[in-house]
């Protein structure tokens, strides 16, 4: 029973290594679960043991990487005295340099990010997609929600803008960087662009700013 077992886990782990290298390759809307067997060298009914549909093998092929809401999430409840802005920086800093330092989050995002058609089949990924931009941008919006923070936004901003507006920077930084990794060094460059959007909703926000990100590697 014991074998059955581990054969039936590196054959799931194939199937998701198949998945990974074809969605890269062709993209996810062209390639189909018969595609994903061929590669792997199973039969299809292998398949639909362990995954009942395309969306189901691609929630699990995201389900290996640990995405920016759950990383703040665990965040704030490890640090609750932490300083809000502070937890939220080295969030948006270790996510970005994590692309450069884990080949596997890098490979995943490319496929989320510039591989990914949301067709009907995908209909079920596509909403947990758009649950976890929900939920990163509501838990931005609580961490400017902070009495110590709200009072130092600048005038005219909310703490749901300003959440947006560190959404909009750390998913146009993933998407310029897959795009071209040329464009800028995500360990170096990194904290100086986070630090720029935050001195635009922050009217406190030092010039430099000095934390556990600036003086460690990122906690992948």
């Amino acid at each position: 029973m014991r074998r059955t077992k581990e054969d039936a886990e590196k054959t799931r782990i194939a199937l998701l290594e198949a998945a990974e290298t074809l969605f890269l390759e062709k993209g996810v809307a062209h390639t189909s679960l018969h595609h994903i067997a061929r590669q792997a060298g199973v039969t299809r009914g292998a398949v639909y043991w362990h995954f009942a549909n395309k969306a189901h093998l691609f929630n699990a092929m995201l389900n290996q990487v640990r995405l920016p809401p759950e990383q703040l999430a665990e965040r704030m409840r490890g640090c609750p005295k932490h300083d809000p802005l502070l937890t939220l920086r080295e969030l948006c800093i270790d996510a970005v340099a994590g692309l450069a330092l884990d080949e596997k989050k890098r490979r995943v995002f490319t496929i989320l990010l510039r591989r990914c058609e949301f067709t009907e089949e995908l209909r079920e990924a596509e909403e947990r997609h758009e649950s976890f931009i929900n939920l990163f941008i509501e838990l931005c919006e609580q961490q400017f929600s902070s009495p110590s923070v709200s009072l130092r936004l600048y005038p005219g901003l909310s703490p749901r803008l300003a959440a947006r507006s560190v959404h909009a920077l750390i998913v146009g930084l993933f998407h310029d960087w897959l795009r071209d990794p040329g464009l800028f060094d995500p360990l170096q460059d990194t904290a100086p662009m986070v630090d720029a959007c935050f001195r635009g909703l922050i009217r406190d926000w030092p010039a430099q700013q000095t934390s556990r990100t600036d003086q460690a590697k990122p906690a992948l």
